[in-house]
């Protein structure tokens, strides 16, 4: 029970933990100043929405999100949303293999080093179907959560730090909502395409809490480390390596490799939602999409990381914010719904 609740918890995590996340540009365009009491929230939104999620898709034994998807905002809207959340899926992954080429940069390598790399790595990935997304979160994850936490923890410690000390003044808490409602929805694509692999619902509460618990924590540290930098971070692509600069030349390696996985187990779970939704259509094998959705993307991602994060994160913050009120309020509207049926 506590190793397929661990599992899919580093699949919930490894969805959220994206180029824009682990680079701190999603947090600081949410975040910042005054955001405490707005992290706590989301932390506690997460874990009641990815709650609701994989209880219907383990309901509905789902391998694909669409059934899912009608059943959290209706048949109606069914068509609208399934193709938001496609064009969601096929932005973001875009933007992870931006971040790819951005994390070579770093290093003074071409940018299209980058994206070729997890090109061919997300292709290989998916030769081995649905289970070897499943399997590298398993061992990638946990490495990613401690080196992440390590460095965010040895620099509140170095910089001498306070964790608590903006609490008198919590103005932002309203940034909760948007932000959860903008990485619940490839939580919907990703686990609505495992709900006929979950076999209980102990290992969904542990999966659900502990990845809200986890994302919870992580997202305060990292705040609080990003609001001493404020004034750094509009000199640099990825803010993490306005941290990392305090720190030997071998840290900034290993956290770039991190980074580098944060990035593609996103990408690859992105690309795990489109492809198993556009294999109802095609009856191909999932290698095979694969390579020609990244065909299109490539191209695409050449606007630049921090542009493309800037530009469409708020925009389907505050469109999802509907998906959002749905998830929360679930119980009672469908308790509405079969009233009216």
């Amino acid at each position: 029970m506590w190793a397929a609740g661990l599992k899919w918890m580093f699949l919930i995590i490894g969805t959220t933990i994206g180029a824009g996340y682990a680079s701190g540009r999603e947090l600081w365009q949410f975040f910042g100043h005054e955001s405490g009491l707005a992290i706590l929230l989301f932390s506690l939104f997460f874990s009641v929405c990815c709650m609701v999620i994989m209880n219907i898709s383990h309901k509905l034994k789902t391998n694909h999100y669409l059934p899912v998807l009608e059943e959290i905002v209706g048949s109606k809207l069914t068509g609208v949303f399934d193709f938001m959340i496609l064009l969601y899926l096929f932005t973001t992954t875009i933007i992870m293999i931006a971040g790819s080429g951005a994390t070579g940069q770093a290093f003074n390598f071409p940018n299209w080093w980058g994206m070729v790399i997890i090109a061919v790595a997300l292709i290989l990935l998916f030769s081995k179907g649905v289970n070897g997304l499943i399997n590298i979160n398993r061992y990638i994850l946990p490495f990613l959560l401690g080196g992440m936490l390590y460095i965010l923890i040895m620099f509140t410690i170095d910089q001498h730090l306070a964790l608590f000390s903006h609490w008198h003044e919590q103005r932002n808490w309203i940034a909760a909502f948007p932000f959860t409602a903008l990485n619940i929805l490839p939580l919907i694509a990703v686990l609505g395409a495992v709900g006929n692999k979950v076999t209980s619902k102990r290992e969904i509460g542990i999966a659900c809490w502990g990845s809200g618990i986890c994302l919870g924590v992580l997202s305060y540290i990292y705040n609080n480390s990003l609001i001493q930098i404020a004034d750094e971070i509009l000199l640099y692509e990825i803010p993490l390596f306005a941290i990392l600069k305090h720190y030997p030349f071998e840290i900034l390696v290993l956290m770039s490799i991190l980074l580098w996985f944060a990035i593609f187990t996103t990408a690859a779970s992105g690309m795990l939602g489109i492809a198993t939704r556009l294999q109802e259509y095609f009856q191909k094998p999932l290698h095979v999409i694969v390579v020609g959705v990244l065909l299109i993307m490539i191209p695409l991602s050449t606007f630049g990381f921090s542009t493309l994060i800037s530009f469409i994160y708020p925009i389907y913050g505050i469109l999802n914010l509907y998906i959002l009120a749905r998830l929360l309020m679930y119980p009672i509207w469908n308790k509405m719904d079969r009233r009216h049926k």
